[in-house]
């Protein structure tokens, strides 16, 4: 009830009033079909209000409004033609997350606004042609299909001014032209999560302010387009679940010294890590899992600087804003695995640092110099052929939560520092040749047998918990050698030895020389008197 006198207070100001922003808390806003309101507004906000399951028409009646925002206010219907043509005269117009369904039309001078926000509904069709004049566009997780071409050449004479593009998780098809030239001023540009094939047209290289580039969750193939070096303001580049081949290009540690965010996983990479890529001092989320690289891991990981400190960084992912109109919700996101779950982070992105390597052949040691990266979260070689011990310095990794060396040939003991790292909450060792008892903590005994499995380790969480090993400690290693499908015992063989050297030493000579015998044994008649005389006396 309180709701409706505040409602009724605010409705019957409106006459006086220019601007009507409201979304601290999710009101609801019931008016008949056919109510006119009796004001005309400039600026109406209404975000995470109830207005649905209909759409208001009353909105249409609103002739002077120039920002309209109705986001995530369960809206469960079509948008009415009459509305169309009012968004010509909006500068700002955002019905983003709620159900709306339908096409959007193909008119441009509709489709005019500087800020259009239509993302998270239910839209199907072919994208709409854009006024040249549109700087930010999002019709991410919608239903829109077919090509993209007629989209990118619309009136190709006119430079675009377009800024940020989201067209993601949608059903859009075809390859990408190659006209990208004329859409210089992009600096976000996502097109993941589609059915895009083909190569990578070379124009790309033309959006020298690119910022971000996701191109995930798509059939793309060929090589990275080495144009895309042009583009030295990038700071991330998202390219995973492709068909894309060759070796990681050198150029992207020489050229895009930026980047903060480089995923590659899930393509047809092949050969060594580039040790260029440890130019990138600003890189925070660098996965290259599951693809076909081969060598060792470069000992100059410890020049990610950004990974050494828990400091987060000043990425700025969270904010848009162009002729006085902000974005506080996050305009860049990003999936990563963490924890062996597939976590998607935008507001808090800035903070989160990961590598993943897993799902290669990569071989050799892990390089101690990777324990200097004491800011990051997340570390993932499983899946690899490496060798070697776990590094003795682990526990410097004191902001790591997540750690997974398993299916490798790692040997011999968990370090004792693994013990230090109060924030590990997954650890999976399973599948390697450590040997050992696990050290105790909090943490490692918290977690679950099977990260232990496959390996000769004792202690909880496994069964084995190493009594009969700590109550007789070995320390000296015995020298045993099988024979005929016997093991021999050394010990009883020296013992058997020195008795046979004892008896030869002592009746050999008598046996082979007389004239010792002969002395021996007065020797011993000599004794026995003295013996037999000394027993006399007592008596």
């Amino acid at each position: 009830m309180l709701e409706g006198v505040v409602l009724e207070v605010h409705f019957a100001n409106l006459m006086r009033l220019k601007t009507l922003v409201a979304a601290q808390n999710r009101l609801t806003l019931e008016v008949s079909d056919n109510w006119t309101p009796p004001f005309q507004l400039n600026h109406l906000h209404l975000g995470s209000w109830n207005l649905g399951p209909k759409f208001p028409l009353w909105l249409c009646s609103q002739r002077q409004l120039l920002t309209l925002g109705i986001s995530n206010t369960r809206i469960l219907d079509a948008v009415p033609p009459s509305f169309w043509n009012l968004t010509s005269q909006l500068t700002y117009l955002n019905i983003s997350h709620n159900q709306i369904y339908g096409e959007i039309p193909h008119i441009p001078m509709i489709m005019s606004s500087l800020i259009l926000d239509m993302s998270s509904n239910r839209f199907k069709g072919l994208l709409p042609c854009i006024s040249s004049n549109v700087t930010f566009l999002d019709l991410s997780n919608n239903s829109l299909s077919g090509s993209i071409s007629h989209f990118l050449r619309y009136k190709m004479n006119e430079p675009k001014n377009m800024e940020f593009l989201n067209l993601g998780i949608n059903l859009l098809s075809g390859k990408l032209s190659n006209c990208w030239m004329m859409w210089k001023y992009l600096y976000a540009l996502n097109l993941g999560k589609n059915n895009f094939t083909g190569s990578i047209p070379t124009s790309i290289g033309s959006l020298v302010s690119l910022f971000y580039l996701h191109l995930d969750n798509n059939r793309f193939s060929g090589k990275l387009p080495s144009s895309l070096e042009n583009c030295k303001q990038l700071e991330t580049i998202d390219v995973a679940k492709n068909d894309f081949v060759g070796s990681i290009p050198s150029w992207i540690g020489h050229r895009l010294s930026s980047l903060v965010i480089l995923v590659l996983h899930s393509n047809n990479f092949h050969g060594h890590i580039p040790e260029e890529l440890c130019s990138l001092t600003s890189l925070q989320i660098l996965d290259l899992s599951h693809n076909n690289l081969i060598g060792s891991i470069p000992k100059c990981v410890h020049n990610f600087s950004a990974m050494a400190t828990s400091n987060s960084s000043d990425y700025p992912f969270v904010s848009f804003q162009r002729s006085s109109i902000y974005f506080s919700e996050a305009i860049e996101s990003q999936l990563v695995v963490f924890k062996g779950k597939a976590l998607e982070y935008s507001t808090t992105l800035q903070l989160v640092k990961i590598v993943d390597l897993s799902n290669n052949n990569l071989s050799g040691e892990i390089p101690e110099e990777v324990t200097r990266l004491k800011g990051l979260q997340s570390l993932n070689l499983s899946f690899n052929i490496l060798t070697g011990r776990i590094p003795k310095k682990i526990g410097d990794l004191g902001s790591v939560e997540s750690i997974d060396f398993s299916s490798n040939q790692l040997y011999g003991e968990i370090p004792q520092s693994m013990s230090s790292l109060t924030f590990l909450s997954h650890l999976n060792l399973s599948n390697n040749n450590l040997t050992g008892k696990i050290p105790s903590s909090t943490q490692l005994q918290s977690l679950d047998a099977s990260n232990f499995f496959g390996n000769k380790l004792c202690g909880p969480p496994l069964i084995d918990n190493c009594t009969i090993k700590d109550v007789q400690p070995n320390t000296e290693k015995k020298e045993c050698k099988a024979f005929s499908g016997v093991d021999v015992d050394w010990f009883f063989v020296s013992m058997a030895l020195g008795f046979v050297v004892g008896f030869w030493v002592v009746w050999g000579p008598l046996l082979l020389n007389k004239q010792w015998r002969f002395l021996y044994f007065q020797f011993l008649d000599h004794l026995g008197y003295k013996v037999t005389g000394l027993v006399a006396q007592t008596w």
